[in-house]
């Protein structure tokens, strides 16, 4: 009757299993987040991210506006974007 019990927890992961593999998870990181935090970083980056964050300001300032950001924010991910594309195709060759 032992083969009874195996059945019946066959497939069906341990609590310790359930445990590693969410602890595998969380210490995963996406290299290209962390390329993305570095090239952010940079001074191309932050001039448009300063640009950005002043728009921000400035827009969530008045209680009725038609001006919003995109153009700033465009700008400021095309920025971190091509940064983004240097460094993560230069890892590939």
């Amino acid at each position: 009757m032992v083969f009874e019990n195996k059945m019946i927890t066959y497939g069906e992961p341990d609590d310790e299993e359930e445990e590693e593999e969410e602890e595998e998870e969380e210490d995963m990181v996406d290299p290209l987040e962390t390329i993305r935090a570095k090239c952010e970083e940079t001074e191309h980056c932050v001039h448009y991210k300063e640009r950005l964050e002043t728009c921000e300001a400035r827009v969530s300032g008045r209680s009725s506006t038609m001006e919003d950001c995109t153009e700033e924010l465009f700008d400021f991910l095309h920025a971190r974007d091509h940064c983004v594309a240097h460094k993560l195709f230069h890892k590939v060759k």
